[in-house]
């Protein structure tokens, strides 16, 4: 089943469909989750690997051991079809594709063995973002702009996908493929991750966890007047314009 919010005479109206054909995606939806969201960074293999001599150099010392983590505020969130704002002062904006995983039950300290049990779907976030330069400490000002992270356009149960750690993500700009990278190349799994978050971090129903982004060449950098969508095999497809702030 596939969840997803829009606004009706200012209501947002909840609905459901069992297939992508059923939803009227020409007329605009909502973010499709509501609560906090939280971003998990260096957490893929290859932006890890591309960092390892550099955190092994002062000041860092040592890789950091444990998820290090981030948020996107409300103002950051959008829906499918709404446009994502770039600013034309503060240098390259990049995409930022990403697995979104949206909790279904409360979860305190939970283990990594029953992590899953607490998930409710997943969605497909483009965790849009600036340059980045602090990985131990992600800039606030690099990625909560307005309109930096599209969610959506839907929450697909979790009882309908059967392998959330293996699935192929594509990002499109202007209907030309740019990237592709997978589900498999997390660092720190699903269930890990909601495991240390939860540790410290009650997360509530429709909390919602980006599970980590890919690393920011210029194949993923977006300009004004583009078109970006990310596909994430079995979930489908999130459309964004971009425009000048």
């Amino acid at each position: 089943m596939l969840h997803y919010k829009t606004r009706k005479n200012d209501q947002v109206i909840n609905l459901q469909a069992k297939a992508p054909f059923e939803v009227a995606l020409e007329g605009g939806l909502l973010p499709a989750v509501n609560g906090a969201v939280i971003g998990v960074a260096l957490n893929d293999k290859i932006l890890y690997q591309s960092l390892e001599k550099q955190f092994n150099e002062k000041p860092h010392i040592s890789p950091p051991k444990t998820p290090v983590l981030h948020i996107k505020t409300d103002n950051t969130h959008i829906g499918y079809g709404d446009a994502i704002r770039i600013p034309s002062d503060m240098g390259a904006v990049f995409a930022g594709p990403s697995l979104g995983i949206v909790m279904g039950k409360k979860a305190c300290r939970v283990t990594v063995e029953n992590a899953l049990d607490y998930v409710q779907g997943y969605t497909i976030v483009n965790e849009v973002s600036l340059a980045e330069t602090s990985f131990y400490r992600p800039a606030v000002k690099a990625k909560c702009r307005d309109t930096f992270c599209p969610i959506g356009p839907w929450v697909m149960d979790a009882a309908d996908l059967d392998s959330p750690q293996d699935l192929t993500i594509k990002t499109y700009i202007n209907d030309t493929l740019c990237h592709e990278t997978s589900t498999n190349q997390m660092i720190h799994s699903i269930e890990q991750v909601i495991a240390y978050i939860s540790s410290f971090i009650t997360l509530e129903v429709g909390d919602m966890i980006i599970a980590g982004t890919p690393l920011r060449t210029e194949n993923l950098e977006i300009k004004t007047g583009d078109v970006v969508m990310v596909d994430i095999e079995k979930i489908g497809r999130l459309v964004n314009p971009v425009v000048a702030e």
